[in-house]
């Protein structure tokens, strides 16, 4: 996924998982195991995936705190 603009990068970390053990959470606040899994097994299909792999990157490199302000209710 290429970061267009700041309304992508909002728009991941806002998204809420649609299924799963973790579904109805956003995607910056699902726990780094569970997106670790995810890499290792192949993220889905389309811009769900193109989204949780960001939100993978972002925790590998230690930057979810910075965008917790993000979050929107």
């Amino acid at each position: 996924m290429s970061i267009a603009n700041n309304a992508d990068l909002l728009a991941a970390v806002n998204q809420v998982m649609p299924f799963g053990k973790y579904s109805g959470r956003k995607l910056l606040q699902l726990p780094e195991p569970y997106l670790v899994w995810f890499h290792s097994k192949g993220f889905p299909e389309g811009k769900l995936g193109e989204q949780l792999a960001l939100i993978y990157e972002v925790k590998l490199n230690g930057l979810e705190e910075m965008l917790r302000p993000l979050l929107r209710d």
